[in-house]
């Protein structure tokens, strides 16, 4: 078939600046030529509308055609580059990706994300010393693929995420990517053969004392020195991004008070989360009071519905917010001291006005434990603190009632604290991912990371968690402290960690999950060092145990599982006022009183899952912008998202996870 375009250009104007749409009737496109007068730096293949725009809505394949691999053309950013090749899928429904070499085009019969081709990059060696690459899309057996100039002949097909041998390895060789350590190779694996659990198993390299901190490049900041956000100033100096109450037992016997308090005020003060499934529900029962139970079988619901919420009584206060946890008795006196300084740790966060507790009395986690938690973390804490002891109540309702009096006081005074301009100085940003596939180390970490330079040349902090991800670049971080004793904390706390997995039977090899492993982490030390990528290139200013408090401007980490819901409460605990949260498989984390922005490392995610992506950054694997770019625009929602202008998908779903990491036995 040939396709009639809807717009030509003259030949001059199309080499630079053309635009040519053709019309196909759903979305096909069978083998034809373009003519250099039709074939602009962009064609736009039109699926459902019959009308011509050239604003391109989202039903359109965009695809970026280089019809000269020796030309300069326009990029999709606007720049001339020389010989590159993309091409964008921007549909949300079945569209046929479209294969360009040169001015051909054939149809590809796939609409995934990793069915495109890039044929100016189809794989990547991210460091010089790599003897490993990545593919960046589905590659095939018997297929020549470049890398840095040279082609490699695919021995085997490599999924895109996964990795392939750039030279022949035999049984007992290092395999390294990102310059380190990740793997060694089990059987003699040819070049161009795709990398399994088959063939690598984890190995990484060991770590001994600090070396020295190098000259740190930092960058530069100008654009951002004097940009600000609104946030709600506390009086011990702290600024937050969200303005709540907390409402949380120091022990699971008061759990169900917990729930009493949370069900008495939600409602009344216009904070209630959506409930956007109970009318499917009202559906069925309806079905099923009138007998009609074959109905309710087969029955299709309309979309989730959530009637319209009350106005809030306290517009100035982001809610009320109400934890559990199955901890406080019954186990070590470590885990029970461990959990007063994570809950003062809540308390204390500049996004929290004041606490409301729940004691029973008698458990291991005794209100003068947080007490001292409290102090450790200010001195002279001064936010208000109301708390209950039912065995010093007469009766649970007596202490309920006045649990609720005291507290809708508190909230009154909690109201009037407003927004104001805040230096970025006074963000803390949590680092953390989850969910990772093949693509996190080159697009979402690096780009999260560019972040957390920024943050900390302004004088900002940022905290980066999961130490079992951190397996195979220790050295990396220890000769990134800014001082030997912080370098050997953390080689101690590694050494400490990886002891009591093994003591257990386990280890950190065995840290990467079968999602992981299937979209191309197949060793923790492969997956560690494109986790390691989230924290930057700044220097390590403080190292923390869990749960201590972030309160060193610049990168700290601290210590923490890579289980999503435990490292992302702990560095809320740690102080963190808003988190970034990269994701290549999607994962709906989120926390009770800190934003937790979600990145996905790839745009099939994005588009599949966009009802918890807040950010894509798959771009940068389409070649259509950098990882510094990225980055700065990250920073840029950032700033929306901590003025309280936008919120993140998390908090619109009250997705809010809070799990405290339990170390010891129960006993």
């Amino acid at each position: 078939m040939v396709l009639r375009p809807l717009f030509e250009f003259p030949q001059p104007t199309a080499r630079k600046k053309g635009l040519a749409i053709v019309h196909t009737q759903r979305g096909n496109v069978d083998a034809c030529s373009i003519s250099e007068k039709q074939a602009g730096p962009f064609l736009a293949y039109r699926t459902k509308s019959n009308e011509p725009h050239l604003q391109l809505p989202p039903a359109f394949l965009q695809v970026d055609v280089r019809t000269c691999a020796d030309s300069l053309d326009i990029g999709p950013d606007g720049l001339d580059r020389p010989g590159y090749c993309t091409i964008s899928l921007r549909d949300h429904s079945n569209l046929a990706a479209i294969h360009i070499r040169r001015t051909r085009i054939r149809k590809l019969g796939t609409s995934s994300m990793t069915g495109l081709k890039q044929f100016a990059r189809q794989a990547v060696r991210i460091a010089g010393q790599d003897n490993v690459a990545v593919a960046l899309a589905n590659l095939t057996a018997g297929e020549s693929v470049k890398v840095d100039g040279d082609s490699v002949a695919l021995a085997t097909g490599v999924p895109a995420k996964h990795k392939f041998a750039l030279r022949d390895f035999s049984a007992g060789d290092q395999i390294f990517m990102y310059g380190v350590l990740v793997g060694e190779a089990t059987t003699p694996i040819r070049k161009g053969e795709s990398l399994t659990t088959a063939n690598t198993r984890h190995q990484s390299a060991g770590f001994h004392e600090h070396t020295g901190v190098g000259a740190w490049d930092a960058p530069d900041v100008s654009r951002w020195q004097a940009r600000t956000f609104q946030g709600y100033q506390r009086l011990d100096g702290q600024v937050g991004t969200r303005n709540y109450w907390l409402v949380i037992p120091l022990v699971f016997c008061e759990n169900r008070n917990i729930f009493a308090l949370r069900d008495a005020f939600q409602k009344e003060l216009g904070i209630s989360p959506p409930q956007p499934y109970r009318g499917h529900v009202a559906d069925l029962a309806k079905l099923y009071r009138e007998g009609k139970i074959n109905e309710i079988r087969k029955y299709e619901f309309s979309g989730a519905t959530s009637a319209v919420p009350a106005a809030a009584l306290f517009p100035n206060l982001d809610g009320v917010r109400f934890l559990t946890h199955d901890m406080g008795c019954g186990g070590t006196r470590e885990d029970a001291r461990t959990l007063c300084g994570l809950l003062a740790g809540y308390i204390h966060n500049p996004n929290v006005a004041g606490a409301t507790v729940l004691s029973l009395g008698c458990q291991n986690a005794q209100v003068s434990v947080l007490h001292e938690e409290l102090r450790k973390r200010d001195p002279h804490f001064c936010k208000p603190l109301l708390i209950f002891d039912q065995q010093q109540s007469n009766t649970e309702s007596a202490m309920l009632s006045e649990a609720i009096r005291q507290t809708f006081l508190a909230l009154i005074e909690a109201n009037r604290l407003t927004r104001g301009p805040t230096p970025l100085s006074k963000l803390t940003i949590g680092l953390k991912c989850g969910g990772s596939d093949g693509f996190s180390g080159i697009t979402a970490n690096p780009a999260i990371g560019r972040v957390s330079d920024l943050i900390a040349t302004l004088g900002g902090k940022s905290i980066l968690a999961e130490f079992p991800e951190l397996c195979g670049v220790e050295q990396n971080l220890i000769d990134r402290c800014a001082k030997p004793a912080k370098a050997e904390k953390f080689a101690s706390l590694m050494r400490t960690y990886a002891a009591r997995a093994e003591a257990v039977g386990s280890g950190f090899d065995m840290n990467p999950s079968p999602g992981n492993i299937k979209d191309g982490l197949i060793t923790d030390a492969m997956k560690s060092a494109g986790a390691a990528r989230k924290g930057g290139t700044s220097p390590v200013q403080d190292v923390l145990d869990y749960p201590e408090y972030a309160t060193a401007p610049g990168l700290s980490l601290l210590c923490t599982p890579g289980n999503d819901v435990e490292a992302v409460t702990a560095q809320v605990g740690a102080g963190a006022n808003l988190v970034l949260f990269t994701t290549g498989l999607g994962t709906p984390t989120g926390n009770p009183i800190a934003p937790v922005v979600k990145l996905s490392t790839n745009s099939e995610l994005a588009r599949r899952m966009h009802d918890i992506i807040d950010i894509d950054t798959g771009r940068i694997i389409a070649g259509y912008t950098t990882i510094e770019q990225m980055g700065d625009q990250i920073l840029e929602q950032v700033i929306r998202i901590a003025s309280g202008e936008a919120q993140t998908k998390a908090e619109q779903k009250t997705q809010e996870d809070f799990i405290p990491w339990k170390r010891g036995v129960s006993l």
